[in-house]
């Protein structure tokens, strides 16, 4: 033990001679565990939330009764079916605004609530006589509370004018869900002895009628699920985050690799004189993995600090994401569990031997009594060169298959991961032919001598290059589908909100009223009613969409497919619209036969059109709203827009909202709510945005880091030309400028090496996430920024380093040929 303890402080003295080459390791183990933890860290919270929502209150993992429309049914098929022998649960869910705030409200019965549909939080002892007898209580989650601007116990109204419950805070609820006893729940949404749902407990209550002999066709069984439709929805999502943490990772450790072998090659001495004084390989090693775990872990730790910070920093961002494109909430605060923080060591060991393999394999094979070999670092790497262009061959050759044969999102991902990975190994090879070609091409010697000492330093800059590569790479790629679906987007907004103003009525007598009123007046040119109901094809959630005709719809709904008489069709109710991630999902085409489940019965449809819906994770159905409304009667017609002379817009939207108190949530002009789906689009992308600035700035300082460790050797190749006659600035120079064309060829490979990674995000990784494609655009003026910022990285990096240079001694530099001596 104590001579291990002996040579362990042996190799740690390197660390004390070269605290910079600990500083790259660290900076390295750090960057790359702090991003992924941080990722993780995110993703937990998410997951939690959704595990919680699913567990409590009748989730997906709770087997229930719903009526086959989807709609609320009676009351009494509850007395029937306990009756029957059925341990069942009356649910009333709906949807209430607090605040300007949409809610969504839970009704239960607690005393027969079935113990796996997930106990009511606080609804034991003492608490249930409050819970059930007047006022009642309102259950609620702490962060719900703060966001409505309430303190426990307040009792609020809702914007419809119906009084709540006194509030009381539950940790244990998700946010953005109210509970209350069921008698309430009927009344605040104006649904008296209706309910949603009937859960269904597992307890043997002996024998139970047959569902059939007692419901009929009113009500489906529907089993309990292990996977809730969040986390379907979000899946996607969750996985994009994953990838860039993954890279962010990766990146880190090529900072770490080339820290751990530049050591090794310094060391290589000290490790043969441990040898001939008697150390076994197999100690010399176990000092060595020792001395990475205490490392590691030192690294992996502050790495954490760090990944929690960054998960803070993103997780508001995250959370309005998750909310606008998925309805999911989120808390506002992170919560996280221990077994993230070993995680997070753990990776961060596993990275650091991971990225030490070769360096130990060279330890455990090295020989006792061959001389020492005063070959650089850097020229170790160089034989690999072959190897690495001939596994990116290969890796391309698997990305093509991958593509042809391959039908998931993971492996979209996939495809991605060897399109970057390829061109990273295969960077250096490509660099080198470059460099090889500017070195024929030259005759004077010194632009000779900067090709060649160029090409000779390639080997100690690759790993950092090919870091700056896949940065750049992944920057130029998801900036360039932002910017496609950008565009996309806006044009498809203003497609879908063609009318001037919307309306949504409290109800249908105020919607009669709202219409009365603008029937003569000249400047509304058209009432267009919207009607909305919701139907699941083959288990996935869609939503059914009218459509009155008329020119607004005929003129502007963006159409991917149709044909000649689509909406005529859609009019005369045999017609219906397909969103284009719908179509995919269940490979429908034009022309196909749609079964739609109504009330009435099977309602067969014939696909006229695909369409586009960008950024909805449910699917869409568009149908002719006469036909719709008498497949589904009893339907709200709540919604309508107007068609309004610009000009007018302002004055009838302060008149409605006067005279119908009417909040901005019931009541939005066009430019409102384009504005705000503008919004929430820029801010879904802020976290990878976020990512990809994060992911450059690690590159950056793996350059940084190379750059500043190759410094310390460069001193014998520029003294003789120092001593020919070139002065500290020139050399200097010249020294900028191989780095600055370095980075200059690998940042012009990243671009189209980013176009790939684009193409690849739009036509593989968005249509299996997301079920639809955009289409491709070039933006070279984005292009020209990235490259500009690339080459600042690289200056940035380069400016230490030459400035070292600048100030270095002559007698540093004669020094140079006394050793040599």
């Amino acid at each position: 033990m104590r001579r291990a303890l002996w040579m362990l402080r042996v190799l740690l003295s390197h660390w004390q001679r070269h605290p910079l080459q600990l500083a790259t390791l660290l900076i390295g183990l750090i960057a790359a565990t702090a991003l992924w933890s941080g990722v993780q860290a995110l993703n937990q919270q998410a997951r939690t939330s959704y595990d919680r929502a699913a567990a409590a209150l009748g989730g997906s993992r709770t087997a229930m009764l719903e009526s086959r429309s989807g709609d609320s049914f009676a009351q009494s098929l509850f007395v029937e079916l306990r009756r029957a022998g059925w341990p069942v649960s009356p649910l009333l869910e709906g949807r209430v605004q607090v605040g300007g705030r949409t809610l969504r409200l839970l009704g239960i019965e607690p005393l027969s609530m079935p113990i796996e549909a997930g106990t009511a939080p606080g609804i034991t002892g003492g608490e249930l006589q409050n819970f059930l007898t007047p006022p009642g209580q309102a259950l609620l989650a702490p962060d719900t509370l703060k966001e409505l601007k309430a303190s426990a116990g307040a009792v609020l109204t809702t914007d419809a004018g119906l009084a709540l419950p006194p509030l009381t805070p539950q940790p244990e609820l998700v946010p953005g869900v109210l509970v209350v006893d069921i008698g309430i729940a009927q009344h605040l949404l104006n649904k008296p002895d209706q309910l949603s749902k009937l859960l269904i407990g597992s307890a043997d209550r002996g024998p139970r009628a047959e569902l059939r002999s007692v419901v009929g066709d009113q009500l489906r069984y529907v089993a309990a699920d292990d996977a809730t439709d969040l986390e379907r929805l979000t899946d996607s999502f969750h996985l994009n985050l994953t990838a860039f943490g993954l890279l962010s990772f990766l990146v880190g450790l090529f900072i770490v690799n080339s820290a751990i072998g530049l050591a090794f090659e310094q060391r290589r001495p000290m490790l043969r004189t441990l040898r001939a004084c008697g150390a076994s390989a197999a100690e010399l090693n176990a000092v060595l993995i020792t001395e990475l775990l205490l490392l590691s872990l030192l690294g992996g730790l502050i790495g954490l600090i760090g990944g929690y910070f960054i998960a803070a920093a993103l997780l508001p961002d995250v959370a309005a994401t998750l909310r606008g494109l998925y309805g999911a909430q989120l808390p506002g605060q992170l919560s996280l569990r221990p077994s993230w923080w070993f995680a997070g060591l753990a990776i961060s060991v596993i990275g650091a031997l991971t990225a030490s393999t070769a360096s130990l394999l060279k330890a455990s094979r090295l020989p006792v009594l061959t001389a020492a070999q005063p070959r650089a670092w850097q020229d170790t790497q160089q034989r690999g060169l072959l190897l690495q262009g001939g596994a990116a061959l290969a890796l391309a050759l698997v990305g093509a298959l991958l593509v042809w044969l391959g039908d998931s999102l993971t492996t979209g991902f996939a495809v991605l991961a060897t399109i970057l990975l390829g061109a990273a190994l295969g960077l250096p090879a490509v660099l080198g032919v470059l460099l090889r070609l500017g070195e024929r091409l030259t005759t004077r010697p010194v632009a000779t001598w900067f090709w060649a000492d160029s090409r000779l330093q390639l080997s100690g800059l690759s790993l950092a290059l090919m870091a700056l590569l896949l940065a750049l790479g992944v920057n130029v790629g998801v900036g360039t589908m932002v910017q496609s679906f950008s565009r996309t987007f806006n044009v498809w907004l203003d497609g879908r909100l063609a009318a001037e103003v919307y309306v949504s009525a409290a109800d249908e007598a105020q919607a009669a009223e709202i219409k009365a009123l603008l029937r003569d007046r000249p400047q509304v040119q058209a009432v267009l009613p919207g009607v909305r109901a919701e139907v699941k094809l083959e288990g996935w959630p869609t939503d059914l969409l009218g459509f009155a005709d008329h020119a607004t719809y005929r003129d502007n709904w963006p159409l991917l497919q149709a044909t000649t008489n689509s909406w005529d069709r859609l009019a005369a109710g045999d017609g219906v619209m397909v969103s284009e991630q719908l179509a995919r999902r269940m490979k429908l085409k034009l022309g196909d036969r749609l079964q739609v489940p109504t009330p009435n019965g099977i309602w067969p449809l014939d696909i006229v059109a695909i369409y586009a819906d960008y950024g909805n994770p449910r699917g869409q159905l568009g149908v002719g709203i006469d036909a719709l409304v008498a497949h589904f009667p009893g339907i709200a017609q709540t919604r309508f827009g107007l068609r309004v002379t610009p000009e007018a817009v302002p004055a009838l939207v302060s008149e409605l909202r006067d005279r119908f108190h009417l909040d901005n949530r019931s009541l939005a002009d066009q430019t409102l709510v384009k504005t705000e789906s503008k919004r929430i689009f820029n801010r879904t992308f802020a976290v990878t945005n976020a990512l990809n600035a994060f992911t450059l700035g690690i590159a950056g300082v793996a350059l940084f880091t190379s750059l500043l460790t190759l410094s310390q050797s460069r001193l014998p190749q520029l003294a003789p030309l120092w001593a020919l006659g070139l002065t500290r600035r020139k050399l200097a120079l010249l020294e900028l400028g191989k780095t600055m064309a370095m980075a200059l060829i690998t940042a012009l490979l990243a671009l189209p090496l980013g176009l790939l990674v684009a193409w690849c995000l739009i036509a593989v990784v968005n249509v299996k996430a997301f079920g639809w494609r955009l289409p491709f655009a070039v933006f070279p003026t984005e292009l020209a920024q990235l490259l500009a910022v690339a080459l600042l990285a690289a200056l940035l990096a380069a400016l230490l380093p030459i400035i070292k240079l600048l100030r270095t001694q002559p007698a540093q530099l004669v020094k140079v040929f006394a050793d040599e001596r």
